[in-house]
């Protein structure tokens, strides 16, 4: 479908196939069960350079909206649709929130963008140094994971958005958790690889791509 057709009414997100910010937005939308037009593009694609000038995806557009920041997007679609709440209406919490958010990008997505995204652009060393330095973050920081259901939380939020589709893709950038130690993770991750909404929320070339992991769950 071209980008230049899109619906009038209700929210259109362009997506890539398998993309972890992508899938985060996905799995917000799934999560407060909205209903939406999926557009699937790659990165390079010619008509996004057109209506996003930082060639960046996903992408929302609802009426004369067009949103392509990831936390953004996400917020956005919090604060619109009022069901399944993910982000915190209190301010001390919802602060709280924001600055997790920002923690993760810094520390967890920017290595992720690095292995997943720009592998192609480093030398085998460098590959090497950012998969061992997000493995010892995700190994020191297992407690974190060790109180509560869910990230920090007796209920799935908005955290778990961003981190359901870092840690499915962790084989893909070669990391493996020490199962014994990491077990608060790995529990972690079979509780948010099951919810019916991650998987509605993936591409079928993502269900392809971990259906062992989904399977195993």
């Amino acid at each position: 479908m071209s980008l230049e057709n899109t619906p009038l009414q209700g929210i259109t997100l362009y997506s890539h196939a398998d993309d972890f910010r992508s899938h985060w937005i996905r799995l917000v939308l799934a999560e407060k069960q909205i209903k939406y037009h999926l557009v699937l593009v790659d990165h390079e694609d010619e008509d996004l350079a057109s209506l996003n000038p930082y060639n960046r995806l996903p992408m929302l557009v609802e009426q004369d909206l067009k949103l392509f920041n990831t936390v953004i997007i996400s917020e956005y679609i919090d604060d619109r649709y009022r069901q399944n709440k993910l982000y915190a209406d209190a301010p001390m919490q919802r602060a709280e929130q924001r600055q997790y958010i920002w923690r993760l990008e810094q520390d967890w997505l920017r290595l992720a963008d690095i292995l997943l995204c720009h592998s192609d652009t480093l030398s085998q060393p460098e590959q090497k140094q950012a998969r061992q330095e997000l493995k010892d973050t995700l190994v020191s920081l297992t407690p974190l994971f060790q109180h509560f259901p869910y990230f920090m939380s007796e209920n799935f939020t908005i955290l778990d958005c961003m981190l359901a589709p870092i840690f499915i893709r962790l084989k893909s950038m070669g990391i493996e958790l020490p199962r014994q130690h990491c077990r608060p993770i790995l529990l972690y991750c079979q509780r948010i690889f099951s919810r019916p909404a991650f998987v509605k929320s993936m591409t079928q070339q993502e269900k392809n791509r971990f259906n062992e992991i989904l399977v195993n769950q």
